[in-house]
C-alpha cells in the first residue's frame, strides 16, 4: 500500500523535551517523519511544530495523533494536509560557481527569486524558499554545476485565515 504525506501542526508547551517525546513516539511506531521544523509562537510559553510524516491510510494517521495527544504538553493538533495554507521551506544551497558558468548560475537564482548570500572563489552559497517543489526545482537546475552541500529547514505552514477572520 502507498503512503500519503500528511502535514501536522502541533502546539505545544515550550518545555525541554518535549520534541523528543514527540520523536520518540513516532520512531518507536515506526514511522518516518520526513520533515520537522519547531519554534516559539507569539507566546513564548508555546512552540508551534510542523510535522510531516508518512502514513498508510487515514486510520495509522489517527492512531498516532491520538498517541500524541496523550503527551501532557501537547495543546492542539491539526492536519492540515487538505487545508488552504502558507506552506515555506528555506534551502542553503553551496553550488560550484567559476567566472564560466557564473551567469547561468546567477540567471536560475534570479528566475526563482532566490539570493546570493556568500561568494567565494570557488563557490556561492544560495538561499532559496518555497515549497517542497520549488526546492526541488532548483536544486534540479543547480545539479549539473556541482552541488557541494545543502542545508534544508523543513516545511513550516500556517493555514489561511478565512474571510472576515
Amino acid at each position: 500500500m502507498k503512503k500519503h504525506s500528511h502535514t501536522l501542526a502541533i502546539l505545544v508547551m515550550n518545555n525541554p523535551g518535549v520534541m523528543a517525546r514527540i520523536a520518540g513516539l513516532y520512531s518507536r511506531r515506526g514511522y518516518n517523519i520526513s520533515s520537522l521544523a519547531v519554534g516559539e509562537t507569539e507566546d513564548p510559553r508555546i512552540s508551534r511544530i510542523t510535522l510531516v510524516v508518512e502514513a498508510e491510510d487515514e486510520n495509522e494517521l489517527e492512531q498516532i495523533t491520538k498517541q500524541l495527544y496523550k503527551l501532557i504538553d501537547v495543546i492542539k493538533l491539526s492536519d492540515i494536509t487538505k487545508d488552504d495554507a502558507v506552506e515555506r521551506e528555506l534551502a542553503l544551497i553551496k553550488v560550484h560557481c567559476n567566472s564560466t558558468n557564473r551567469s547561468e548560475i546567477l540567471q536560475i537564482v534570479d528566475i526563482f527569486r532566490a539570493k546570493i548570500v556568500d561568494v567565494s572563489q570557488e563557490g556561492v552559497i544560495i538561499e532559496a524558499t518555497g515549497d517542497s517543489d520549488k526546492i526541488q526545482a532548483i536544486l534540479d537546475l543547480l545539479r549539473p554545476f556541482g552541488i557541494r552541500e545543502i542545508a534544508r529547514t523543513g516545511k513550516v505552514a500556517l493555514v489561511r485565515s478565512a474571510a472576515g477572520r
